[in-house]
């Protein structure tokens, strides 16, 4: 070999850096960004790099409801197969039984306390009840059933939460509060508890699961519920009178405020869904 020839070699300059980027690397590194910004116009661009992203493309195409995806949806007790239908008629045996009422239509949605703590719940509407059903989707048993008469119910109010100015726990959202006695004649002992049981209102949201399927999302909607309730209480009021009573029932659109302040409990609570039956994974290694 020739010293014209070895200093040529030694020099690097019959090397391009595009020679060294095999074919099957997927992604281009930012010295290849840079290798192709320096080349000459006339230079072909290797096809490769120019689909090299479609896979994620079609990936968020796949997935166009953020809502629906199953992994998530399946931690949910309530989503998996025979889970709600045996709840039903569970509560469908226990109603026959005690009271005999004709069910109006079953509904999935979420409590949310004075404290500002979420609660799945299971709610129906009979001819002269309101039913809040604690129902455990893990054993499949009814732990707490709360009787409402619908004659009792005087108010509804729709409309977006709000809390307190200094209130450090806030939530976003649109609610429904049913209110059968007047906030104002609890006590503070009552409005102080977060556990108590007395307080004259309920407040709730749609469900978590809305999304996962066509039957959640029936059953979990905010506005079924409502359209079916309004109706039946007028009729109770009506019924129970027969003066036009349930002219007396006001339905309005306005903020639901949540008490609260601190809402350290409810912080740690709804962040990892206490109130829910929820697979929480294995404890041990």
């Amino acid at each position: 070999m020739s010293a014209k020839e070895m200093s040529t070699t030694g020099s690097f300059e019959g090397f391009q850096p595009v020679s060294l980027k095999r074919e099957e690397d997927d992604q281009p590194s930012e010295t290849d960004q840079l290798s192709v910004e320096e080349r000459e116009p006339d230079t072909e661009v290797p096809a490769p790099k120019q689909i090299s992203r479609l896979p994620s493309v079609i990936e968020s195409v796949l997935y166009p409801n953020p809502y629906h995806k199953p992994y998530l949806s399946r931690k949910y007790f309530v989503t998996r197969p025979g889970v709600i239908e045996t709840a039903m008629e569970d509560l469908k045996g226990h109603i026959t039984k005690t009271s005999g009422e004709t069910i109006q239509g079953f509904w999935l949605l979420t409590e949310i306390d004075h404290w500002n703590n979420e609660k799945e719940r299971i709610l129906l509407i009979t001819d002269k009840t309101l039913l809040i059903c604690k129902y455990d989707f893990i054993m499949l048993c009814c732990v707490q059933l709360q009787w409402i008469p619908l004659s009792a119910v005087y108010r509804i109010c729709l409309g977006k939460f709000s809390f307190p100015a200094m209130s450090l726990d806030k939530r976003q959202g649109e609610g429904l509060r049913i209110y059968w006695g007047s906030p104002e004649q609890q006590s503070l002992l009552v409005r102080w508890n977060p556990w108590s049981t007395e307080v004259p209102y309920a407040t709730f949201t749609e469900h978590p699961v809305k999304y996962t399927s066509e039957k959640f999302l029936e059953i979990c909607k905010l506005s079924g519920f409502t359209s079916k309730l309004v109706p039946a209480i007028q009729n109770t009021h009506k019924n129970s009178t027969g003066s036009g009573r349930g002219e007396g029932l006001t339905v309005l659109t306005e903020p639901i405020l949540i008490e609260t302040y601190t809402g350290l409990m409810s912080f740690i609570g709804n962040r990892n869904k206490l109130g829910y039956s929820l697979a929480r994974g294995s404890i041990g290694f």
